[in-house]
C-alpha cells in the first residue's frame, strides 16, 4: 500500500479518532446492540429486527473505519506543512489563481486530510496532482472531471 500523507496534526487527530471509536464509540454501539437484542432481536417483529439490523450495520460501519484508520496510520508518512519550497510537494502551501479570478490559497495534503472547503486539497485531487513538482510563475494545465483548464502557480511556501 503506498504511504498516507499526513501532516503531524493530521496524523494526532486521526490518532485520537481511532483511540475514540476503539474505546468510546465501540461500547455505544455494542451497548444499542445488546438492546436490540434483549427487545427481541431478529425474531422480535418488524420494529426490533429494523433496531436489531442498524445496529448490526453501524457495527460493521464502525469496525470498516477502524480498519481504515488503522491502516492509514499505519502506512503514514508525516510531512512538514509550509517553509521555503522552491517546487509543489505534499506539505506546501500554493498561491494560485485562474484566469482573471482572485486568488486561492491551497495547502497541499494526503488524501486523508483533504477539505478543499479549509484550503486543503489532497496530492492526488487533479488540481494537487498538477500542481506537483512545479515552480512559482508557472502556468499548470489541470485535467479535471469537467474538462481542463490553467492555473497560475503564483507562489510556493
Amino acid at each position: 500500500m503506498p504511504p498516507s500523507f499526513l501532516t503531524s496534526k493530521g496524523y494526532q487527530n486521526l490518532q485520537e479518532e481511532l483511540e475514540y471509536l476503539r474505546s468510546v464509540k465501540r461500547h455505544e454501539v455494542a451497548e444499542r446492540l445488546r438492546a436490540a437484542m434483549e427487545d427481541g432481536g431478529d425474531m422480535g417483529g418488524v420494529d426490533s429486527d429494523a433496531e436489531y439490523d442498524a445496529a448490526k450495520n453501524e457495527q460493521a460501519f464502525l469496525e470498516g473505519r477502524i480498519r481504515e484508520l488503522e491502516t492509514i496510520l499505519a502506512n503514514a508518512r508525516v510531512i512538514e506543512e509550509s517553509g521555503n519550497r522552491e517546487v509543489v510537494e505534499v506539505g506546501a502551501k500554493v498561491t494560485i489563481r485562474e484566469n482573471n479570478s482572485e486568488q486561492e490559497i491551497y495547502t497541499v495534503v494526503g488524501r486523508a486530510e483533504a477539505d478543499p472547503s479549509k484550503g486543503r486539497i489532497s496530492n492526488e485531487s487533479p488540481l494537487g496532482r498538477a500542481l506537483m513538482d512545479h515552480r512559482a510563475g508557472d502556468e499548470v494545465e489541470v485535467q479535471a472531471p469537467g474538462g481542463s483548464f490553467i492555473v497560475h502557480l503564483l507562489k510556493v511556501e
